[in-house]
């Protein structure tokens, strides 16, 4: 039987790759977040992979996710790996055991890395029409207008049904060969493959110190080294895009607050551009140092979902997300990363992905587009087609 698989290309240490489940907590619908932590606890010291769903929220706040899911994608899935190694040529054993049945499936991982190929053909339907879109969008701008809320990340889904992925680690090289994502993760289980090329971060730990780096801004790249240079400087003078920036800087301003030794909630950048395979995006880098004894349940009672993915204020934005989007977003706009032995720990927020259901065979793609009073539904929609086509059919050429 095959082994559960956690890949990160682009880790500190180098390519990480868990194999296989040495212990694991995993909650499909319910969180008890005591039980959580003490989970955490006890494996403190290990290297601990983990996804967190966006419908977390739920244990945070009195809120609700009632929306189809059809991915079916655990609320919470955090594990210790078997065996963790660098993975490269020879990959290195790093922690966990380290037998030769490990060690040949880690090599032969890697090998299958070195053939990137898309190994699926299908037709994706919109879960949400287009008519469908500007009526929820119009919903939006009323709620701005009243001022219920003055930033909100809409989102809808497009998916393929009975689609046969054969060759899950090759389409994961070929995604990551596309878009150098620095935040891309793989994930294989008895029920789901992930496909992920996240290129934002939502926290990182080193130490003391607590960094969040939210994404407000895309502009596409070009292959003509001028018109590439224009669309950048577009995108960084653009006072719509600098404006949903801003805000979400603000509101992540206010989560670490509550996490802050006093004064010590900066700002290390702010609206800078940063230019990826196939888009530039706008980045803003917020930072703290936590209060001792800070626990990693506390830290996400504070900070999530991230807002980038949200608006806000937050719990305004997600009443009226779960009132007006048609899917239940899972891991989604949620997050995936690793608590390091130290306790340091990465996790990225899950954009830009592909989330497959092996026992249905159904795929997922998931976009969406932050919406303020200035924002036009035209524009945005067609946002939302350029991140989905670029995914989906970039995958499959």
């Amino acid at each position: 039987m095959e082994q559960q698989v956690f890949y990160l290309p682009q880790h500190r240490l180098g390519p990480l790759l868990g194999l296989g489940v040495h212990a694991a907590f995993t909650c499909e619908e319910t969180v008890k977040i005591a039980d959580f932590q003490a989970f955490l606890n006890a494996q403190q010291g290990q290297y601990i992979f983990g996804t967190i769903s966006y419908d977390y929220k739920n244990s945070l706040e009195a809120l609700t996710s009632d929306n189809p899911d059809e991915c079916r994608y655990p609320l919470l899935h955090f594990w210790v790996p078997k065996s963790v190694f660098i993975l490269t040529e020879k990959p290195q054993h790093l922690a966990g055991e380290n037998n030769i049945a490990d060690q040949e499936a880690a090599q032969h991982f890697w090998e299958k890395l070195q053939h990137p190929e898309a190994y699926f053909q299908a037709q994706f339907k919109e879960r949400t029409t287009k008519a469908t879109y500007f009526d929820r969008f119009a919903q939006i701008k009323k709620a701005l207008q009243q001022g219920d809320i003055y930033e909100l990340n809409y989102c809808q889904e497009f998916y393929a049904e009975q689609i046969a992925i054969e060759q899950p680690v090759q389409l994961f090289a070929h995604l990551t060969q596309l878009t150098q994502a620095p935040h891309a993760a793989y994930i294989q289980t008895p029920s789901h493959f992930v496909f992920c090329a996240s290129p934002e971060r939502f926290l990182e730990k080193r130490g003391e110190l607590l960094r969040s780096e939210p994404i407000k801004g895309t502009a596409p790249r070009h292959p003509d080294a001028q018109k590439d240079e224009a669309n950048a400087k577009q995108l960084i003078n653009d006072p719509k895009e600098r404006a949903e920036n801003i805000m979400i800087v603000d509101l992540v301003r206010n989560d670490l607050s509550q996490l802050a030794q006093k004064g010590t909630v900066a700002v290390e950048e702010l609206c800078e551009i940063y230019s990826f395979a196939t888009v530039h995006q706008m980045i803003s880098k917020i930072s703290c140092v936590l209060k001792p004894n800070t626990s990693f349940t506390d830290i996400l009672k504070h900070t999530f979902p991230m807002g980038s993915m949200t608006g806000a204020p937050k719990i305004s934005a997600m009443q009226h997300i779960e009132r007006l989007e048609d899917f239940k977003r899972g891991l989604y706009s949620g997050s995936i990363g690793l608590i390091e032995p130290n306790g340091d720990f990465d996790f990225n927020v899950v954009i830009r992905s592909l989330i497959y259901n092996r026992n249905t065979n159904y795929l997922s793609c998931s976009v969406g587009s932050a919406v303020t009073i200035d924002a036009a539904a035209e524009k945005e929609y067609q946002e939302c087609l350029l991140k989905a086509n670029k995914l989906i059919y970039g995958l499959q050429s």
